[in-house]
């Protein structure tokens, strides 16, 4: 019979191999930056978020403040706390506080999905071998992928980072296709972000971000609020 980490370890599989070839995309693009294979490597071992790293990456590249880096870092990752809320209500007796701070290290969009789909109470042994598996498909990915970018010609790397861009499409697209307000709050986002980039030209890319990102979900708040009778 299979022990809890192993199951977890098994469950993170499909997720260890889709990081793999989605960070490889992440590390050409630090290595464009300008950051060192060691340096790529210890972000994405130290930061478990594909598009906060993404954006991270251009903050250090555009020679930000930390201050814009830790607003980019919570208008981005905001989302994993509701997660780590949402996922709280399945947790087992097991979770100490300590393995709760542990946990909360691998709480990703594609983790997270895994983990609340188990039948019963989430153990932590399950979690962590989930969220292992995973983390060592992002890193290695990130590794490999920074180790080419310094190797290979420009031409061909320019070609593979688009593969970080392609995941971001992936995200978007199809509740895009079926709900109108993520649609006309990525609509929105977009062409905000247009206007930042050619008519502002001396606004870094951080702080458009965070433009983007508040602009676009208070619209979508307020032409599209909830109901409550949907909420219940």
């Amino acid at each position: 019979m299979k022990s809890e980490f192993t199951k977890g370890m098994a469950a993170g599989i499909p997720i260890g191999l889709g990081y793999l070839s989605v960070s490889f995309g992440f590390g050409i693009m630090a290595a464009g930056a300008g950051l060192s294979v060691f340096e790529a490597f210890m972000i994405s071992l130290t930061n478990l978020t594909s598009a906060g790293q993404a954006q991270g990456v251009s903050v250090i590249a555009a020679g930000g403040t930390l201050l814009e880096m830790a607003l980019v870092q919570l208008i981005i990752n905001i989302r994993y706390a509701l997660m780590a809320i949402s996922l709280s209500q399945k947790l087992d007796e097991s979770f100490t506080f300590p393995k709760r701070l542990i946990a909360a290290y691998g709480i990703t969009d594609e983790i997270f999905a895994v983990c609340s789909t188990v039948k019963g109470t989430l153990k932590a042994k399950y979690m962590y071998g989930v969220t292992l598996v995973s983390t060592v498909g992002w890193v290695l990915g990130t590794f490999l992928g920074a180790a080419a970018g310094e190797i290979l010609p420009d031409s061909v790397t320019a070609a593979l980072g688009i593969v970080l861009y392609g995941m971001f499409l992936a995200i978007i697209v199809p509740p895009s296709r079926k709900e109108k307000s993520i649609l006309m709050v990525v609509i929105i986002s977009a062409a905000l972000s247009c206007v930042c980039r050619y008519l502002v030209p001396g606004l870094s890319g951080g702080f458009a971000v965070i433009m983007c990102a508040l602009v676009g979900s208070a619209a979508g708040a307020l032409f599209f609020p909830r109901k409550e009778d949907d909420e219940q």
